[in-house]
């Protein structure tokens, strides 16, 4: 039980760090694409950003509410950054499970 509450504190505290991270210059802090979505969200942004950092773990780059088939329809899209690579993680907004943790290809999304 130990090594659960300590694996979510951590996964707490980089999620923490990671909406630290400056914005996008085209957004206001702490905005986001989806963001009119949020309240069809079971799954709220800093839960859905643990599940990923978990899942991947690095640095968000960027985060969006989208809807997009699989799963419930409802996704949280992240831009995690690791060794170098760009990977989009996407977690079920009704139920937090990861529905992609790919490598980004030429043309991201």
């Amino acid at each position: 039980m130990k090594f659960i509450a300590y694996t979510l504190g951590l996964a707490l505290a980089l999620a923490g760090a990671a909406q630290a991270a400056p914005p996008a210059a085209a957004k206001q802090a702490g905005a986001y694409d989806g963001q009119e979505m949020a309240g069809q969200a079971k799954v709220r942004l800093a839960e859905a950003e643990v599940i990923a950092l978990t899942a991947r773990p690095g640095k968000i780059a960027d985060r969006e509410l989208e809807k997009e088939a699989g799963g419930s329809g409802l996704r949280w899209s992240f831009d995690i950054v690791a060794g170098g690579k760009t990977y989009e993680v996407g977690v079920d907004a009704a139920d937090g499970k990861v529905l992609e943790n790919v490598a980004e290809g030429a043309h991201p999304d």
